[in-house]
């Protein structure tokens, strides 16, 4: 498969390198933390129920929308003990599915091996480019790690690396791991004239990866208290908003895979929360930090009463803000004039899908005149192609591409927030009051939602195309293990795997993939034919395909 073949081709590349022991590496493995200055024990966690815990006044629960709501205070050792006390099997679990993601993607023991290596090599200087009290919460968090993935790293190093997972998936664009879609409006094109920002954050490793989402309310000793939309282990920000009214989301850009690790941009953008409080704050803390994939970070100001792109790639840095527009919008590529010239960045608007989400944005927004929170939803979740056409579900060129980690839209004026339940962006956004949350009293065993805001699931849920795709995803899955071990497939299951979604591309390409490569070409030729009309999600894809029909033609 074509994510397993990169993978293979990195660590092939890194091998070729001869780095595998290095000064660096012994370094990094030897780092030592200095805690002297910190209590280094907390209270022990009390359970009151199977989905209630608290530790003195902080708490996880879980809602009746099945999301994770944890509360925690104190500072950068406390924050870390006591999320990592609260979230342990959270954070155990997810490990274990990350885990199990990797040996999906590389099954060869001795790849395995490598791998780790090549981990300890990469992320060699990490650990010289993250703040001190990152580096302690993260500390505090690594002491309720699983030992049962010490032979990967030990659980300090471990829990560092996978903050950097995030940035490596954007990396290697072969992965699909990532194609996130923002925009916020504001002024005369909102309802009240108030900034509304609304991200889908397709990051997706797996389904069990995205089932515990949590949502993090932290109240740090120094700095702004925040809330982000997390998972266990991880303390870095990839949508968050602080108590402030300014808010982060990231969107992956076009990216080399770079040679050596700096700082997660997870932790620069938990750095903008914790210690911004306007757009040009949050642009000098992003400008003193050293990144080492390209991204851009999409902030919203309640003070600047607008949104601004912070654009940022380990050789450049721009800013993009719109003149005379009451709208920003963004999805993988850059806009700033310090990346008009980036061939890379050019290639990508040609090549992939973000130029296509990016209109359907501006589409979207154009039939919106007055933005309110319920409509930003009904955008994020939109199924369609520019124009309404239908391009078949789970295509990447839709801003619901149906794999959805989450969905989040802000009101940062009001500091209200609302946040998806499962699944994907289809369930019901649950709505989050931070004026309430960081300065009131409260109760674990009652809702910390503003449940009367909430915004109901999407009535798609209870359609039989909801069914038929996630019968897909099944088959799709089987179909191509199929393929890739050279297995019988009976041509009545190739039929329904493009009834059951017959406006994807995919579906037909599949089909004609496995009677090519049996050597039926005939039947191979009128699947790709068929697969040529529909709405190829990017120029390779349908370039390949292209490939493929002149070969059999021949």
């Amino acid at each position: 498969m074509r994510y397993l073949n990169t993978l293979h081709r990195f660590i092939v590349l890194f091998l070729l390198m001869g780095c595998m022991v290095s000064c660096g590496v012994s370094k990094s493995l030897k780092e030592e933390l200095d805690i002297s200055q910190y209590r280094t024990e907390i209270s022990e966690r009390v359970q009151i129920n199977d989905t209630t815990f608290i530790i003195e006044d902080n708490f996880l629960r879980k809602n009746q929308q099945g999301l994770w709501e944890l509360y925690v205070t104190g500072n950068p050792l406390e924050l870390g003990l006591k999320t990592g006390h609260l979230t342990q099997e959270l954070f155990n679990e997810q490990e274990d599915f990350f885990i199990k993601k990797i040996d999906e993607l590389v099954p060869s023991k001795g790849y395995q091996n490598l791998l780790r290596k090549f981990l300890a090599w990469f992320n060699r200087k990490m650990y010289l480019n993250i703040d001190e009290k990152y580096k302690v919460e993260l500390y505090g968090v690594s002491r309720y790690a699983s030992p049962d993935y010490d032979y990967i790293a030990k659980p300090y190093q471990r829990v560092m690396y996978f903050h950097g997972a995030h940035d490596i998936g954007h990396a290697l664009q072969d992965l699909a791991l990532v194609g996130c879609s923002s925009f916020a409006a504001w002024g005369d094109h909102t309802d009240d004239g108030k900034l509304l920002i609304g991200r889908n954050f397709d990051f997706y490793a797996g389904d069990d990866f995205s089932k515990n989402k949590i949502i993090a309310f932290i109240k740090p000793d120094e700095g702004h208290a925040f809330m982000s939309v997390t998972w266990g282990g991880m303390i870095g920000v990839v949508s968050g908003m602080n108590d402030q009214g300014l808010t982060v989301t990231i969107n992956a850009g076009k990216s080399q895979f770079p040679l050596v690790a700096k700082t997660p941009v997870s932790l620069v953008t938990r750095e903008i929360l914790q210690y911004a409080s306007t757009i040009d704050e949050a642009i000098e803390i992003a400008k003193k930090r050293e990144v080492f994939v390209s991204e851009s970070i999409f902030v919203g100001s309640a003070k600047d009463k607008k949104a601004a792109i912070i654009e940022v790639s380990p050789k450049n840095f721009g800013v993009y803000e719109v003149e005379n527009s009451n709208q920003l919008i963004c999805a993988n590529h850059f806009q700033s004039a310090a990346y008009s010239n980036d061939k890379k960045n050019q290639k990508h608007i040609l090549e992939s899908h973000s130029q296509y989400r990016y209109e359907r944005m501006e589409e979207l927004l154009d039939e919106t005149q007055k933005v309110t929170p319920k409509k930003v939803v009904d955008i994020l979740r939109d199924k369609e192609g520019l124009d309404e056409k239908k391009i078949g579900y789970g295509n990447e060129k839709a801003l619901n591409q149906l794999l959805a980690h989450h969905g989040i839209v802000f009101k940062p004026e009001e500091l209200l927030v609302w946040v998806s339940s499962n699944p994907y962006q289809l369930g019901e956004f649950v709505a989050y009051d931070l004026n309430e949350i960081f300065n009131t009293a409260k109760d674990p065993k009652h809702d910390v939602a503003k449940n009367d805001l909430n915004i109901a699931k999407d009535p798609f849920l209870q359609s039989k195309e909801y069914k038929n795709y996630e019968q897909y995803r099944v088959l799709r899955n089987q179909v191509q293990d199929a393929i890739a071990d050279e297995e019988r497939i009976e041509k009545p299951v190739l039929d329904q795997l493009i009834e059951l979604n017959p406006n994807f591309w995919e579906a037909y390409y599949l089909a004609g993939l496995y009677n090519y490569k049996k050597g039926y070409d005939r039947l191979a030729l009128d699947y790709f034919e068929n697969a040529l009309e529909k709405e190829i999600t990017t120029v390779p894809d349908k370039k390949n395909l292209e490939k493929l029909i002149r070969k059999i033609k021949r």
